[in-house]
C-alpha cells in the first residue's frame, strides 16, 4: 500500500508512535525491511538519500514502488536530505511520495524561502515535504554519504522559530535537532536527548516531528522521544552495519560466489535490527489503523 508522508505520519501522530524510515540502497536491503516490517504488521518509510539514488539509479524507485504496491503494510518512499529544489524534482520525477527539503544550514529566511518554494511544487503533485530547522551534527566521516548540511556542532531547534517555520513553509513533517547526530558515534562520545526541548515543541507545533541520527542514543531516550511527540524516526547505521558484519563473516568461506548463498544469512541479522527499532518506535501491530 503505497502511501505519501502526510498520510503515514498523521496516524502516527494521532496514535502517539514512531514510523521507522529505514534508508535502503540495494534490493537485499529493501527485502530485509519489507519484511521484517510486514512480519511486525509496522508501516514503513523507505528512505533514500540522494548519493544512495546515485548508486542505484532512478530505476530502483520503480522497483521500490512496485515492492509497496505489493505489499500488505503502509509504504513511502522518501527522499532523505534533500539539499536543493533540482535534487527534489528528481526525485519526484522518479516516483518518491515524499521528500526532505534540508535547507537547514542556511539563514532561517533562506530555509523558509526554499522550503516554501518545494512545498509548493511538491504539494501540487500530492507529494508531502518534510522540512528542517536547526542542525543535526555529523560524527562519522566514512559513512559514504555527502552530508553537505550536517555539521559538527549541533545547533538547537528554537520552538518559536518552529512555529514561524512551519507557519512559512507550509511543511508536512519537521525535523528538529534535539541532540543527535549522523552516523557511528565514536566509543568516547556520549549522546543525549534534550527531551525538555522536544516537549517545549510539540506544545506549539502540531505536524509531526522527525529524528535523526540517534543511532548511539540508550533506547530509554529514544523510548521517550517517541512518547513525547517523534512521529518518524530515520535509522541507517543500525541496519547497516550489522547486515555487512555479516557479509564480511559469510564471505570467510571463499567457496560462496552466489548471492541466494551470500546475502539471506545476512538479511536476517539486518531484520533482527529492524524488529528491534520497530518494537521501541510502537509501531507494531499498527496496520490496522491505516485501513
Amino acid at each position: 500500500m503505497l502511501m505519501n508522508l502526510k498520510d503515514i505520519l498523521a496516524v502516527a501522530n494521532e496514535h502517539n508512535f514512531a514510523v521507522p524510515a529505514f534508508n535502503t540502497s540495494s534490493n537485499m536491503i529493501l527485502t530485509g525491511v519489507i519484511e521484517a516490517c510486514e512480519e511486525k504488521k509496522a508501516p514503513v518509510i523507505i528512505a533514500i538519500h540522494p548519493d544512495e539514488l546515485h548508486f542505484v539509479k532512478p530505476a530502483f524507485v520503480k522497483y521500490v514502488i512496485e515492492e509497496a504496491h505489493q505489499a500488505n503494510i503502509p509504504v513511502c518512499i522518501h527522499l532523505d536530505h534533500g539539499a536543493s529544489f533540482e535534487q527534489v524534482m528528481e526525485a519526484i520525477q522518479c516516483g518518491y511520495t515524499s521528500v526532505m527539503i534540508d535547507a537547514s544550514s542556511k539563514p532561517f529566511e533562506e530555509n523558509v524561502a526554499i522550503s516554501k518554494k518545494v512545498c509548493e511544487a511538491a504539494h501540487a503533485v500530492n507529494v508531502s515535504v518534510e522540512g528542517e530547522l536547526g542542525t543535526i551534527g555529523a560524527v562519522d566521516s566514512k559513512g559514504g554519504w555527502t552530508r553537505s548540511t550536517s555539521t559538527d556542532k549541533i545547533i538547537y531547534t528554537d520552538p518559536d522559530s518552529a512555529v514561524d517555520f512551519v507557519t512559512g513553509t507550509g511543511v508536512d513533517a519537521l525535523a528538529i535537532a534535539i541532540g543527535t547526530c549522523h552516523g557511528i558515534y565514536p566509543k568516547d562520545m556520549e549522546p543525549k536527548l534534550r527531551i525538555d526541548l522536544l516537549k517545549k515543541i510539540k506544545e506549539k507545533v502540531k505536524i509531526p516531528l522527525v529524528l535523526h541520527g540517534g543511532s548511539a542514543n540508550l533506547d530509554s531516550e529514544i523510548a521517550q522521544a517517541v512518547e513525547y511527540g517523534i512521529n518518524k524516526i530515520n535509522i541507517s547505521s543500525d541496519i547497516k552495519d550489522p547486515f555487512y558484519q555479516k557479509c564480511r563473516e559469510v564471505l570467510q568461506d571463499k567457496k560462496i560466489r552466489e548471492p541466494n548463498q551470500i546475502y539471506p544469512p545476512c538479511i536476517e541479522v539486518l531484520k533482527e535490527a529492524a524488529y528491534h527499532k520497530i518494537d521501541l518506535f510502537k509501531a507494531s501491530d499498527k496496520v490496522n489503523l491505516y485501513r
